[in-house]
């Protein structure tokens, strides 16, 4: 279904995301910001605010005639405003987390159900280049059955030094880039989790996580590790997957490079070993090349992140939703029982 007009939006929560959201709205062609509204008046001075209605309150903005709202504030605000703007009528696009936990989480979508509304998260990373390779070889099964995906992000510089320190704010990794990493492997390994394991720490932050580590098992065998670390000063790759025929590993998020290894069909290695210096190994030795071939990561992969935009206005007259509500809800469910089992040091068993 097509987009009919280009619609009105209003951006509660001015700063690095709002912007974000008004810069990439309008290039998307389906939307454009009139409105904004930040508890900060010094954020109306930006040079990207000056077309835009400045309102005093939230009260005003969410009188106006807008088609929807993004919500891109703190994430302990993201319930509260969230179902004021439903209440009033308004479909909303929400920043990750779109609550504090999962119980927040159902109230917001037991108000946007009641009003006949759409609410949909900024998952935005399902549109990123490494991650698209990732899902291809997962689909496509060129590697045959995968068995162990590795999805990781590591910086060195600590937690940024705003909201995402605090707490009370909902601050941390696990509900920063852990959000991001779990919709990911989720949306693509669609299969219930069975078990789970994680270490939530707190490394050079005082009162949030900045290290998260989640073991993830699948119902269909699929075995996943995400781990979030902002203080890694070698990192490692982003991604390492392996599968029944062969592994690959893409380096990092911003120039996605990276090896494929398939083995060749017959073709059995020859016996062998290796020294180290303190003695032998078969187990180790290296493979003999005429066993396996070397291949590109593939390429041709989807990555226009503006048809989020276009699929959520698409939704809001009749369509179907790419990061739907009830994906949403499941990623939050799990970062619920990844605290739990850091906190009391279980492993969840069960059904997600």
């Amino acid at each position: 279904m097509e987009a009919r007009g280009r619609k009105k939006v209003g951006v509660v929560g001015y700063g690095t995301m709002g912007k974000w959201h008004q810069d990439k709205l309008g290039k998307s062609g389906v939307a454009e910001v009139v409105a904004i509204y930040d508890i900060d008046p010094e954020k109306y001075e930006a040079p990207e605010a000056a077309p835009l209605k400045k309102c005093a309150n939230l009260g005003e903005l969410l009188s106006l005639s807008l088609d929807f709202v993004i919500v891109a504030t703190p994430n302990d605000t993201h319930k509260g405003i969230s179902i004021k703007a439903i209440e009033t009528g308004k479909h909303v696009l929400c920043e990750k987390p779109a609550a504090m936990n999962a119980r927040e989480l159902e109230d917001v979508l037991k108000a946007a159900e009641s009003k006949g509304r759409v609410f949909s998260v900024h998952q935005n990373r399902r549109w990123d280049r490494d991650f698209r390779i990732v899902k291809k070889v997962y689909d496509e099964r060129i590697l045959g059955a995968p068995f162990f995906i590795e999805s990781r992000m590591q910086g060195s510089n600590g937690i940024p030094g705003d909201w995402r320190t605090k707490k009370a704010f909902g601050g941390g990794m696990l509900m920063d880039w852990g959000v991001h990493l779990i919709d990911q492997i989720l949306w693509m390994v669609k299969s219930p989790v069975v078990e789970a394991y994680s270490q939530v720490l707190r490394i050079k932050s005082e009162e949030c996580d900045d290290q998260v580590k989640a073991m993830m098992r699948f119902e269909n065998g699929v075995n996943t590790l995400v781990e979030v670390n902002t203080f890694s000063l070698i990192p490692e790759w982003r991604w390492h997957f392996c599968g029944e025929y062969g592994s690959f590993y893409i380096d990092d998020i911003m120039h996605c490079g990276g090896s494929m290894r398939k083995l060749n069909p017959v073709i059995r290695p020859a016996a062998g070993g290796a020294i180290a210096e303190s003695g032998p190994t078969r187990t180790f030795a290296p493979r003999s090349p005429d066993t396996y071939t070397d291949l590109p990561l593939p390429g041709d992969v989807e990555t226009d992140y503006l048809n989020l935009y276009r699929n959520f206005v698409d939704a809001c007259e009749g369509g179907e939703l790419i990061v739907k509500p009830a994906e949403s809800l499941r990623v939050m469910r799990l970062i619920d029982v990844l605290f739990e089992c850091a906190e009391k040091g279980v492993s969840f068993k069960g059904r997600l």
